[in-house]
Parts: structure tokens; C-alpha cells; sequence
């Protein structure tokens, strides 16, 4: 009595799994034979509704069909992203609009970013306003202007900035003037993805300029994007920077001097050792001089 009760409980289940596999062949199979309508809203509607299912894989299907079927699919998969109830399908309506990168879709996904209670819609609309690109960027430098919103957010944000790399490089140059330091910050880490890519002097113009900012992080991100960037030009401005009444500055220095390993760097850092007070920051001055050694 036991297992027929079990059965009949499931069948429920079985009965819908079946119907929507059902329903994604003929879909899959209009597509192949380029018969599908894209104008019929009730496919699309119940394409969306279907990213539910309990299965992951059969989730990723649906999504991968409706980013086959493209922006014909983006109304409703904003519908879904706002409004639906459950959060699975919110997930799996970012991370479509991410396979869609359909530059309508960003003040939503900037909605959602910002408002949705789940931390995988937040995550995975994130995701899609990196891969949508330069339309996201003004957006996201907005988000890093604001005061008062979660750390979370502003990292996500910055993240998402630097992702897109050279297709924001036109806005970062001008919001490195920002009076906001945290956008400043952002740009600086986003203009060191962009001078990964393109080396170009003007970049690092950027990046040199603001180991000189008023903020103790934008200059501790401008030392060690120049570090990581091994940018020997930078060398002198970083040995300036080890003599800067901030402690953080000044081990920001000394790291990215040894990230750059030039020996040229050595006499200056043994300079800087015997005026350095902080024990924490004498260790690493040590390190530094040891590691170029």
C-alpha cells in the first residue's frame, strides 16, 4: 500500500516532466525547421515558466533554447526577472538574458541587481549586464556613485566594470575624475584589465596619476595594478610613494616594487627601511628587497 501511495504521488510529477519534454522537442524541432513563430507569446510565456522545473538540466535546455530564439524572448524573460515568484526562474532568467546580451534588458537587470531578495539573481544579473558590455557601463558607474548601498553590490558592480575592460574604456576616462573615491577605485582596477589588454601609454598615465589620489585605496589600487602590470616606467612614482605619510601607501609601494622586480629598486627600498617606523611594514619592505634580490 506503501509504494502505490508513493506512486501515486509522483505520478503527478512524472506527468508534468513528460509534458515539458514534450513541449521543448516540438519547440527544438520548430526551430530546426525554422518554423517557429517568434510573435506567439504563449510559446514564449510558457518557455519561461518552464525554466521551473526541478530538473538543472532540463532548466538549462529551456535556456538554451530561448537564447537560441534571441531577443524575441527577452519581453518575457524581463517579465519573469521581475515578477515571477519563484526564484528559480528569476535565476534562470538572468543567466538567459546573459546567453541573450540584449542591451534593452539593463535598467532591469539593474532592478533586480538592485532589489531582488536572492542572492543568485543578484549574482546572475550581474553577470549579464558584464557580458551585455559598454551599454551596462554608465549604469554600473551610477551603482558605484551611490552612497549607503551594500558592499556586495559595489563589489559586483566594480567586478562587472572591469569584466567589460576595453568597451568601457571611453567612460572610465572620464570617471577617473569622479568625485565619488569608490568609483575612482573602480575605474583604476578597470583600467588595469584594459592596459592588460592594450598597453597603451595613456592608461598608464592613468594608473601613475593616481598613486597620488587624496583616497589611501585608490592609491593602494593604482600601486598594485602597476605591480601585477610589472610596469617598470611606474618605478620612480612608486618609490615616491614609499615615503608617504599613509603606512598603507607606503606598503602598497614596496609590494608592487617587488611585484616589478627591478633592481634598480633595491638602493631606494633600503632607503625607505631605515626611516620605516612600522614593524609590519618594515617586514614587508624586507621581503620585497629579498624577492628582487
Amino acid at each position: 500500500m506503501v509504494n502505490a501511495s508513493a506512486q501515486s504521488q509522483e505520478d503527478p510529477i512524472l506527468l508534468a516532466h513528460a509534458k515539458a519534454d514534450a513541449f521543448l522537442r516540438e519547440v527544438t524541432e520548430q526551430i530546426d525547421l525554422d518554423t517557429f513563430d517568434p510573435d506567439d507569446s504563449e510559446v514564449l510565456k510558457r518557455l519561461v515558466e518552464c525554466m521551473g522545473d526541478s530538473r538543472g538540466m532540463t532548466r538549462l535546455r529551456f535556456a538554451e533554447t530561448l537564447a537560441e530564439i534571441g531577443e524575441a524572448a527577452t519581453p518575457f524573460l524581463l517579465d519573469g526577472l521581475a515578477n515571477h515568484p519563484n526564484p528559480v526562474v528569476r535565476r534562470a532568467a538572468a543567466k538567459t538574458l546573459t546567453l541573450i546580451a540584449d542591451p534593452s534588458a539593463v535598467p532591469h537587470l539593474i532592478h533586480a541587481l538592485l532589489n531582488d531578495q536572492d542572492t543568485v539573481v543578484k549574482g546572475s544579473s550581474i553577470g549579464a549586464l558584464a557580458r551585455i558590455g559598454e551599454p551596462s557601463v554608465q549604469a554600473l558607474l551610477d551603482i558605484l556613485g551611490t552612497k549607503d548601498l551594500p558592499e556586495s553590490t559595489i563589489g559586483h558592480a566594480a567586478w562587472a566594470l572591469a569584466f567589460i575592460g576595453a568597451g568601457a574604456k571611453e567612460y572610465l576616462y572620464q570617471a577617473i575624475a569622479s568625485d565619488s573615491s569608490v568609483v575612482r577605485g573602480a575605474v583604476v582596477g578597470a583600467i588595469a584589465k584594459v592596459a592588460q589588454e592594450e598597453p597603451k601609454p595613456e592608461l598608464f598615465e592613468i594608473l601613475i596619476k593616481s598613486l597620488t589620489d587624496v583616497d589611501v585605496d585608490v592609491r593602494c589600487e593604482a600601486a598594485a595594478a602597476l605591480g601585477n602590470l610589472a610596469y617598470k616606467p611606474g618605478i620612480p612614482n612608486l618609490i615616491e610613494l614609499l615615503h608617504h605619510g599613509d603606512g598603507e601607501s607606503r606598503r602598497a609601494a614596496a609590494l608592487s616594487l617587488m611585484k616589478v622586480g627591478d633592481r634598480s629598486a633595491i638602493e631606494p627600498l633600503q632607503a625607505a627601511l631605515a626611516k620605516e617606523s612600522e614593524v609590519a611594514i618594515q617586514g614587508v619592505i624586507k621581503l620585497a628587497i629579498s624577492q628582487i634580490k
